[in-house]
C-alpha cells in the first residue's frame, strides 16, 4: 500500500498531461511480456521486427537494460511531463539527470532484481553513458512509437480532457477515486492499494498525473521522495486504440450507414474531438465532420462542449447498434 499526503497547495498543484517519455519507456514491457500485453499485439508484432534490426538494437540496447519486467523503473527515465511537451524536451530533461541522482535513482530499484550488466556499468559511470541512454530512447521513439504516436496521443489527449473535467466538477477526493479502483482520498491523503509500499509527502510540489497506454493494473508512482512526484495511470478505452480505421468486411453496421460512419461508432464509446478521430481513423478533418454532423442529426452521437474542444460520444440508440453489430 502506498500513501501520498497532500497540502492545499498539492491538491490546487494536481496536473494532467501526456508523456511520450512514459510511453517510449514503459512499451518495453509489452515487448518483453506480449500474453500480459495481449490488447497491444498488433503494436509488439511490429515493433518486434523493428527490433530485430541490428543498427536498432545496438542503439536501443541500454533502454532494454533498464526497462526490466518485474523490476521498478529509474525515475530519471519518467521526468515529469508539463501539458502539450513533445519528446525533444523530454528527451533534454533525461540527458539533463545530475549523475547523483543517475546512481540513487539505479540503486532504488535493486531491492527486487540486481542491475544488468548494462545499469551496473551506468550505476559506475553515470556522466559517461547517460549520453547512450538518452540516444536509446530517441531511437525507440522514432523507430517504434512515432508511427503510431498519432493515434496513442489521440486517445491519451480524450483521456486527459475528460479527467480534466472530473476534477473540476467533483473535486481532489472524488477524482481520485473515479481515476483508478485501486486508488481512494482519505482526509489529507490519497492511499493507493498496491504492493509499492511508497510513503510520500508531496510538500507542496503537486502532482503530475499521466494516462499511459501501457500500464494495465496499477497506478504507478515514482519510487523517490526527492524525485518530483508523478503518477501513471492506464488511460481508458486502451481496447480502441488498435482497432482498424474501417470497419471489418462484411459488417451489417457497415451496409447500412457505410463504413466511415461505422468506424466512428467504434471509436465513440469515448469521448473524442474530431481531430482526435481524424488521427484515429486516418480521414480528414472534413471528412469526420460530415459523418458527425449525420450522426448527431440521426440522433446517433451527442456532443458537449469542453473549453475550445467539442467531444462526441455515443448515444445509447448507438450502443445498441454497435452491440448488436458485433454480436453482443
Amino acid at each position: 500500500m502506498s500513501e501520498l499526503r497532500f497540502s492545499l497547495a498539492d491538491v490546487a498543484g494536481v496536473r494532467l498531461a501526456v508523456s511520450p517519455a512514459n510511453e517510449t519507456v514503459m512499451s518495453m514491457w509489452a515487448l518483453a511480456n506480449p500474453i500480459r500485453y495481449a490488447v497491444h499485439l498488433p503494436w509488439i508484432d511490429r515493433a518486434r521486427v523493428t527490433l530485430r534490426r541490428p543498427e536498432v538494437a545496438d542503439r536501443v540496447r541500454p533502454l532494454v537494460g533498464l526497462v526490466v519486467p518485474g523490476r521498478w523503473l529509474p525515475d530519471f527515465l519518467t521526468p515529469a511531463a508539463r501539458p502539450n511537451v513533445e519528446m525533444a524536451e523530454q528527451l533534454d530533461q533525461i540527458a539533463a539527470t545530475p549523475p547523483a541522482v543517475v546512481v540513487q535513482d539505479l540503486l532504488s530499484t535493486t531491492w527486487q532484481k540486481p542491475l544488468s550488466p548494462f545499469g551496473r556499468a551506468l550505476l559506475a559511470d553515470p556522466g559517461g553513458l547517460l549520453p547512450q541512454v538518452v540516444d536509446a530512447v530517441r531511437v525507440w521513439y522514432d523507430e517504434a512509437i512515432a508511427p503510431d504516436w498519432p493515434r496513442m496521443r489521440a486517445l491519451l489527449d480524450a483521456d486527459v480532457a475528460y479527467r480534466a473535467a472530473q476534477l473540476a466538477e467533483s473535486g481532489a477526493g472524488r477524482f481520485f477515486e473515479q481515476l483508478h479502483p485501486s486508488l481512494r482520498w482519505h482526509g489529507d491523503r490519497v492511499i493507493s492499494d498496491d504492493t509499492f509500499e511508497r510513503d510520500f509527502d508531496l510538500r507542496g510540489r503537486g502532482l503530475a498525473l499521466n494516462p499511459t497506454v501501457f500500464t494495465e493494473q496499477h497506478v504507478l508512482w515514482n519510487l523517490l521522495e526527492d524525485s518530483l512526484p508523478v503518477g501513471a495511470y492506464p488511460v481508458r478505452a486502451v481496447g480502441t486504440l488498435w482497432e482498424a480505421a474501417a470497419s471489418p468486411p462484411g459488417d451489417p453496421l457497415a451496409r447500412v450507414i457505410g463504413p466511415g460512419r461505422t468506424a466512428l461508432l467504434y471509436l465513440l464509446e469515448t469521448a473524442l474531438t474530431t481531430t482526435d478521430l481524424a488521427r484515429l481513423t486516418g480521414m480528414s478533418a472534413g471528412n469526420v465532420s460530415q459523418h458527425l454532423a449525420a450522426l448527431h442529426g440521426a440522433g446517433l452521437v451527442s456532443r458537449s462542449r469542453e473549453g475550445r474542444h467539442v467531444r462526441y460520444r455515443n448515444t445509447d440508440a448507438a450502443a445498441v447498434l454497435v452491440r448488436a453489430s458485433r454480436g453482443g
